[in-house]
């Protein structure tokens, strides 16, 4: 989903499996949210994220104020890496491009500062298993059982 605009309180809201991208939303955004990925490209309310326990969001914060609104008893926050370069660059460009959104043209015409200013809210269990996923994948054991393990603690 492209909201172009502000979107109101508890914004992805158990969400599990749904990309989203909106310019703004008010508190308890990403609440219990189990999946998906979700761009957040303006401020956020407080108790962000409460209950996250899975999926990835992205939030535009160049004043830095995001942490007082970040609820951090399941998440933390994190640099962008690797792909997530290229996936959130180009979910900007479909909200500026199916949207109009002048809020995403204007990230994008200094993208290469911009990007910096972006914060990644990553769920503690979830990178757990997601890096249990890809040990497993690469030393061709057993991804299920590394699931379970991870799970397990």
């Amino acid at each position: 989903v492209l909201i172009r605009g502000v979107a109101g309180e508890r914004f992805a809201v158990r969400n599990s499996g749904a990309t989203a991208v909106v310019e703004g939303v008010g508190d308890h955004g990403c609440e219990y949210m189990t999946g998906g990925k979700v761009v957040i490209l303006g401020k956020t309310g407080r108790n962000f994220g409460a209950g996250m326990s899975g999926g990835v969001a992205f939030v535009y914060n160049p004043d830095k104020d995001f942490e007082d609104n970040l609820n951090t008893e399941l998440v933390d926050l994190e640099d962008l890496e690797g792909e997530d370069f290229v996936w959130l660059k180009g979910a900007v460009e479909r909200h500026r491009d199916e949207t109009g959104s002048d809020v995403a043209a204007r990230i994008l015409a200094d993208w290469s500062q911009q990007v910096s200013h972006f914060a990644k809210v990553m769920p503690r269990d979830y990178k757990k298993v997601l890096m249990a996923i890809k040990d497993a994948t690469i030393r061709g054991g057993n991804v299920d059982e590394a699931i379970m393990e991870a799970a397990r603690g």
